[in-house]
C-alpha cells in the first residue's frame, strides 16, 4: 500500500485533461500560434483554421493531456467543452484591441443564456505580433482586464519569432489546474472566505500540539508531506522573516501563527504562484470548487456480509493522540469548549447531546477518554462510513501518511468462520436489549456506563439514547460491549435480531411483563444459535407471580438457558456489572452456550440410560451370587426378586429418578469433583444397604 508521503498531488490527480480554445478576430494569428507551438518555426503557409492539437501528458510540465482547439465561424459548442479560452488580438491592430471587449461581451452573453459553460471559466488576453511593434499594449489593455475579473492574465507574444509561444499555453493550462478564482478577489485583494475557512482547517491539522503556532518540526512536516521536500533551518528562518517583515503578530514564539500562514498563501497567490496553494489544498483533500472530495472522505472499503468494522490499533494511537490534543486541562475529559475546538476542522459539529448518554463521562457530564474511544468505535461498528468521513475531517490520511483513511478498519472475517474455529477475533460485541416498555431497559444501558438510578433520573428526556458502549473485561481481555435498546413491539425486524447475544429484561414487580419476553424468544430465538439471558430488572422492588404459563426459572429450565440474572440500578454506587460480564462471555463463546443446550437435551437422555444400567447393576448384585434358578416363591432369589419388583421398590425408584432428573445439573456441575463424589458415595450407599438387605434375609431363610 503507498503511503501518503511519497509525491505530492498533481493537478493531473483532479483533471483529466485540459481543453484550451483560441478565440479572436480574423487575423491576429489564432492559427500561427498553435502552427508555430507544434512545428517550433513560423509556417510560411497559414491554412484558414489547425486543426485540433493534443500534446501528449508526457510533455506537459503538469502531466495532464491539453488539448489545443482553433475556433472558427459560429460553433458555440466549442465554448462550453473549452477548460480555458484565449482571447487573441493583434498588438498592431487597434481595431483588434477595441473588439476584445466585444467579444468578452459576446462570451459572457452566451454564458448567461446557455447553461453549458463553467461561470468560473477563466479567460487569459495574448497579444500576438509584438514583433511588429516596439511597444507594450499592456496600458491599453489593462482597463479592460480591470473591468473583467475573469481574465486571469496577458501575455504579448509572437507567433513569428516564437516569444512567449510556451509560455502562453503554459499559463492557459495553468489557469485550469490552479484557477485564482476559487482563492483571490483582485478587487479586494486579500483571498476568498472558502479558502481562508480551507487553509484555516489545514492550518490547526498540522498544528499537532494544538498551541496556535506551527513549529519547526510541524513547518517541516508540512512541508514534506505537501510536496515531499524538507526545507533547510535556514529556508525557514526566511520564511518566517518574510512574515515578520508584513506584519507584527504573523509570527510568535518562533512559529508562524494562523495569520501569518495565512499571509504566506496570500503572498504565493499576488505573486502568481497560484500552484503552490493548490497543491496544499489538493493534498488535504480540496477539489476545484474547494469542498473535500467523495474520493478523500468515502474511500473504497468492501465489507463482505457477515463481517463487521472495527477501529484498528493505529486507529485507535491517531485518536488518542487527538485526544491528548484537545484536552488541554489534561482531566483526562473533554469539556465542551474543548470538544468545540476539536470539531472546529468538521464542517459540523458530529455529536448532539445524546453521546453524553451512549458513553461514559465524568461527575460534570464531559466525555472521558475512555468514552471517546468508545463513541468512535460505536461509529465504526454502526456506520463505518461515517466514520471515514469523520477522520478525513480530521486529517486522519495526512498525518498518520497513510493512502486514506480506510487503513483505519479492521473488516473481521465471517462470523461463520468463528463458529467453525470456535474463536473470534472480533473486538466489538452487539447485545440488543428487548423488552417491555418501562421494564428496565434503559436502567441496563446505563448502568454499563456505571451510572445507578439517581444518575439516570438527572438525564433530559429529548438527551436519551438508545446505544450504550463501554469496555468489558472478560478473562483478562478489553473487549466492547454494544447494547441497543429495542423498542416494543409485536414482531422484531430481520435488522433488530441481527446481534451476537440476547439480553431479555422484563419487571419483577409488572405481573405482565415476563409474557413478552417469552413470546419474543420463542417467535426469534428458541430455535436460533444467538445465545440469550434473562434479565429479572428492578430486583430491589416486591416481586410478583408473572402471568405467564410457567414462572421465569422453569421456562430458562425448559429452553435450556441460564436461570435469570437479578439486576437493580437502584444501588449507592456503581451498578453490578456481572450481567455485562456474562453477556460478553456468551457473545465470545456462542458455540459453547449452544452446545450447553444441546448436552442439556442429550443428557437428559443420557440420565435415563445410565440411571436405568445402574438399576439393572443393582438388581443383579443383589442375587448374583445366588445359585438358585427355581421360581417357587420361598428359596431366597425368589424373596429378593420378589421384593426388587414390588410396588414399594418401584416407587421408590421412580421417585429417585425424578429427583436426579429434575435437578439443573450445569456444565460447571460436570467438571466439579464434589459433584461426582456426592453421586459415587450415593451410589454406594444404596448398594450397601441393598446388600444389608439381601444378607438380612438371607439369614431369615
Amino acid at each position: 500500500m503507498r503511503t501518503g508521503g511519497g509525491r505530492p498531488p498533481r493537478a493531473a490527480d483532479m483533471k483529466k485533461d485540459v481543453r484550451i480554445l483560441l478565440v479572436g478576430e480574423p487575423r491576429v494569428g489564432k492559427t500561427s500560434l498553435i502552427m508555430s507551438l507544434v512545428s517550433e518555426e513560423f509556417p510560411e503557409e497559414v491554412p484558414p483554421r489547425a486543426e485540433e492539437i493534443t500534446i501528449p501528458a508526457d510533455v506537459t510540465p503538469e502531466r495532464v493531456p491539453t488539448h489545443i482547439v482553433d475556433y472558427s465561424g459560429n460553433e458555440y459548442s466549442l465554448v462550453g467543452e473549452a477548460n480555458v479560452i484565449c482571447i487573441v488580438y493583434a498588438v498592431n491592430n487597434k481595431h483588434s484591441i477595441d473588439k476584445v471587449g466585444v467579444t468578452f461581451f459576446h462570451y459572457s452573453w452566451f454564458q448567461w443564456s446557455t447553461s453549458k459553460v463553467d461561470p468560473q471559466l477563466p479567460l487569459i488576453l495574448v497579444g500576438n505580433k509584438s514583433d511588429l511593434v516596439e511597444y507594450s499594449s499592456m496600458e491599453t489593455i489593462l482597463p479592460i482586464m480591470n473591468q473583467y475579473t475573469e481574465i486571469e492574465t496577458c501575455v504579448e507574444c509572437s507567433a513569428k519569432n516564437l516569444k512567449n509561444i510556451s509560455e502562453l499555453f503554459y499559463y492557459a493550462q495553468k489557469a485550469v489546474l490552479h484557477p485564482t478564482g476559487p482563492l483571490y478577489c483582485p478587487e479586494e485583494k486579500e483571498m476568498k472566505p472558502a479558502c481562508i475557512k480551507a487553509l484555516t482547517r489545514i492550518f490547526k491539522i498540522s498544528d499537532q500540539d494544538n498551541d496556535g503556532t506551527l513549529n519547526d518540526a510541524e513547518l517541516n512536516f508540512f512541508q514534506r508531506i505537501c510536496f515531499n521536500t524538507p526545507l533547510a533551518p535556514q529556508a525557514l528562518e526566511d520564511v518566517k522573516n518574510v512574515v515578520r517583515k508584513h506584519i507584527s503578530d504573523g509570527v510568535a514564539d518562533s512559529g508562524l501563527t494562523l495569520k501569518g500562514f495565512l499571509f504566506l498563501h496570500t503572498l504565493f497567490i499576488q505573486r502568481g504562484r497560484h500552484e503552490t496553494t493548490w497543491t496544499v489544498l489538493r493534498r488535504f483533500g480540496y477539489d476545484d470548487d474547494l469542498d473535500l472530495t467523495p474520493e478523500y472522505l468515502f474511500p473504497l472499503l468492501k465489507i463482505p456480509p457477515d463481517c463487521t468494522t472495527e477501529l484498528n490499533h493505529h486507529a485507535y494511537l491517531f485518536l488518542q493522540s487527538t485526544f491528548d490534543k484537545h484536552d488541554l486541562d489534561r482531566d483526562c475529559a473533554l469539556s465542551p469548549d474543548e470538544l468545540k475546538d476539536l470539531f472546529k476542522v468538521f464542517p459540523y459539529i458530529p455529536w448532539g447531546p445524546d453521546v453524553n448518554n451512549t458513553v461514559c463521562t465524568n461527575e460534570r457530564g464531559w466525555i472521558t477518554y475512555q468514552g471517546f474511544l468508545s463513541q468512535w468505535t460505536l461509529t465504526t461498528y454502526l456506520d463505518v462510513q461515517r466514520c471515514l468521513e469523520y477522520l478525513g475531517y480530521l486529517g486522519y490520511s495526512i498525518l498518520t501518511e497513510q493512502e486514506s483513511q480506510a487503513s483505519a478498519i479492521t473488516v473481521t472475517r465471517d462470523k461463520k468462520i468463528d463458529l467453525q474455529k470456535k474463536q473470534t477475533q472480533r473486538n466489538v460485541f452487539r447485545c440488543n436489549v428487548i423488552g417491555m416498555k418501562s421494564c428496565g431497559k434503559s436502567g441496563v444501558l446505563q448502568a454499563l456506563l456505571g451510572r445507578n438510578l439517581m444518575r439516570q433520573k438527572k438525564i433530559r428526556e429529548d438527551h436519551k439514547s438508545y446505544y450504550a458502549i463501554n469496555t468489558v473485561y472478560v478473562y483478562g481481555q478489553e473487549k466492547y460491549l454494544l447494547l441497543h435498546d429495542i423498542s416494543e413491539s409485536e414482531f422484531l425486524t430481520e435488522a433488530e435480531i441481527i446481534c451476537d447475544v440476547v439480553c431479555l429484561v422484563y419487571d419483577v414487580s409488572n405481573p405482565k411483563s415476563f409474557e413478552y419476553c417469552a413470546r419474543i424468544f420463542k417467535q426469534h430465538f428458541m430455535d436460533s444459535r444467538i445465545p440469550c439471558l434473562i434479565i429479572a430488572a428492578k430486583s430491589d422492588l416486591h416481586e410478583v407471580k408473572q402471568e405467564y404459563s410457567i414462572s421465569p426459572t422453569d421456562f430458562c429450565r425448559k429452553h435450556k438457558m441460564p436461570p435469570p440474572q437479578a439486576f437493580t440500578c437502584n444501588t449507592a454506587d456503581a451498578p453490578s456489572r456481572d450481567i455485562f460480564v456474562k453477556l460478553t462471555t456468551m457473545a465470545m463463546y456462542p458455540e459453547d452456550h449452544y452446545r450447553d443446550r444441546l448436552s442439556r437435551d442429550m443428557g437428559h437422555t443420557d440420565r435415563i440410560e445410565n440411571l436405568r444400567k445402574i438399576w439393572v447393576f443393582l438388581k443383579t448384585a443383589f442375587h448374583a451370587r445366588l445359585r438358585c434358578m427355581c421360581t417357587c416363591n420361598r428359596c431366597t432369589f425368589c424373596i429378593c426378586q420378589n421384593f426388587l419388583n414390588s410396588d414399594l421398590l418401584q416407587s421408590v425408584k421412580n421417585k429417585i429418578f425424578t429427583a436426579v432428573l429434575n435437578r439443573h445439573v450445569t456444565q460447571a456441575d460436570l467438571k466439579s469433583s464434589t459433584f461426582w463424589l456426592r453421586a459415587s458415595f450415593g451410589a454406594t450407599v444404596f448398594a450397601v444397604l441393598g446388600f444389608a438387605m439381601y444378607k438380612a434375609l438371607l439369614k431369615q431363610r
